[in-house]
């Protein structure tokens, strides 16, 4: 399986891959839900293996750890995921 960082590296610049709606389900373990945000909404930081900054529905930015994120949808379709 493709580490989470590179796939949404290549949503970034692949841009025959990322032709279509990219969301990604992570776990807040707060809330102890699953969070699906647009891949649009999404900030990486260039050499930051270890987490991305999102922007939620409340307007504020969070960070988060890659290993929380647990799907990707691409289109509505699962492309890629990992054990909760």
């Amino acid at each position: 399986m493709i580490p989470i960082h590179e796939l949404l590296n290549r949503i970034r610049w692949d841009a025959a891959f990322a032709q279509g709606r990219f969301v990604i389900g992570y776990y807040d373990r707060v809330d102890d839900t699953m969070i699906q945000v647009p891949v649009s909404r999404v900030q990486l930081t260039p050499g930051d293996h270890f987490a991305f900054q999102v922007t939620g529905a409340d307007g504020y930015t969070h960070e988060v750890p890659f290993h929380r994120v647990k799907e990707v949808h691409k289109n509505g379709e699962l492309i890629w995921h990992r054990e909760h």
